[in-house]
């Protein structure tokens, strides 16, 4: 093996390890700052906060599925005008 067969060799050996290192990484949550230091990633833990936006999040997917079946249907603007009133009562 003459030295340009090494050095190709090397560089194989040195990419095939660091992809398998970056994929043991990605698959325990292990991350890198800008500085190449190891960061354990954690899942955050539930709040009512956060359970609180949820809601929301499903309170307004439910409003814009009730605006686009009102926009997307032929109907007068009479009935158009009532159905957006009981929408502002509620």
């Amino acid at each position: 093996m003459d030295w340009p067969e090494a050095v190709v060799a090397i560089i194989i050996i040195v990419t095939i390890g660091r992809v398998m290192r970056s994929k043991y990484r990605a698959q325990n949550g292990i991350l890198e700052d800008h500085k190449g230091n190891s960061v354990a990633v954690t899942k955050a833990p539930q709040t009512s906060d956060s359970e609180g936006l949820r809601d929301e999040v499903k309170y307004l997917k439910e409003r814009v599925q009730v605006l686009e079946k009102i926009a997307t249907e032929d109907r007068s603007a009479r009935d158009l005008e009532s159905e957006i009133e009981k929408l502002r009562d509620r």
